[in-house]
């Protein structure tokens, strides 16, 4: 147990070090004061870019991170399935055609995006639940049905854009999950339902882990696997909506940070949702920061890299997969 608090202040640190260079890295060059001063609040000079672009960006992608990464650990417990994740299995996707409906038809309802997002994400997952049931729900089953309901919903998505090709030009940023473009008020909107829904997570690790020995033993052990099963997709899918419907679809992070997360710190659930959270910030950071430097004076949305990263990495773990 002690191990694991070295490891989880450790990445915590990579964390405060990863903000700083990020708030650092970019063609202004802003010294370490007037990074204070634009923290504090005090604008002055360069400072405001810290204020004002670099560090809600920077904010944005923490809390994204995390809470997909806790959405990948939480749905990979409850599906029993190590390639689960809010992009894979659709909720994502189901989130994202919500969001689109709204900005295209009902912009004033953005306040309430997150909502409607994670209404969105809900449906997906039980279509995907209903889908995949068959005598037991199958690992492989919901690969397939999450493949199958993530293609339709695209479609849709794709529809809707077409439709509204005079005013799609905000929503293709979004659509490759851009937080390029993100202020304070998505930061204000996106911290309370971050809260709320991380909240709601860390109590679940009991139930995460009861989970993992078995139906069977679980009932054994006077625990109603349904309802905590029901309960703990409704919180994956909380935090990957109402991330999905700030930033667009960003995928892997999910199937990614679970399983490193797992390689360092094992399967303990009381110790893998928080560790997960904060190395799923750490990685969606660097990888926003990559995208933002790496071709330079132009910006490679996070949608993008994470794309990028976390395909090998899912094709990776379906070779190893024996199920």
């Amino acid at each position: 147990m002690k191990k694991n608090r070295v490891y989880l202040l450790a990445i915590f640190a990579l964390l405060l070090i990863s903000i700083y260079f990020s708030i650092n890295i970019g063609s202004v060059k802003v010294p370490f004061m007037e990074i204070i001063q634009g923290l504090l609040g005090e604008v002055t000079g360069d400072a405001g870019i810290v204020r004002d672009l670099r560090l809600p960006r920077i904010l944005i992608a923490i809390l994204v991170g995390g809470n997909l990464a806790v959405s990948g650990v939480l749905l990979q417990a409850v599906m029993k399935n190590p390639l689960a994740d809010p992009g894979i299995t659709g909720i994502s996707a189901g989130a994202s055609v919500i969001a689109i409906f709204v900005m295209l038809y009902f912009p004033k309802l953005y306040f309430a995006m997150p909502l409607m997002a994670f209404t969105g994400g809900a449906f997906a997952c039980f279509l995907i639940y209903s889908l995949a049931w068959k005598k037991g729900l199958s690992p492989v089953r919901i690969v397939l049905a999450g493949v199958a309901v993530n293609s339709v919903l695209g479609g849709i998505s794709g529809m809707l854009s077409i439709l509204n090709s005079d005013k799609i030009s905000g929503v293709l940023m979004w659509l490759n999950g851009n937080i390029a473009t993100r202020g304070w008020k998505d930061v204000y909107i996106l911290f309370i339902y971050s809260l709320i829904g991380i909240g709601l997570a860390l109590p679940l690790y009991k139930s995460c882990n009861i989970i993992l020995l078995g139906d069977k033993t679980a009932k054994n052990l006077g625990f109603n696997v349904n309802v905590q099963r029901i309960l703990i997709s409704a919180v994956a899918v909380f935090l990957a909506g109402v991330s999905t419907s700030i930033v667009g679809v960003i995928g892997f992070i999910g199937l990614v940070v679970p399983h490193i997360s797992r390689m360092i710190i094992g399967s303990d659930h009381k110790v893998l949702i928080p560790f997960s959270a904060v190395l799923g910030a750490l990685i969606l950071l660097l990888a926003d920061t990559f995208g933002r430097v790496i071709a330079a004076p132009y910006e490679i949305p996070v949608g993008i890299v994470m794309a990028v990263i976390g395909g090998p990495f899912f094709l990776y773990l379906l070779r190893r997969s024996d199920r």
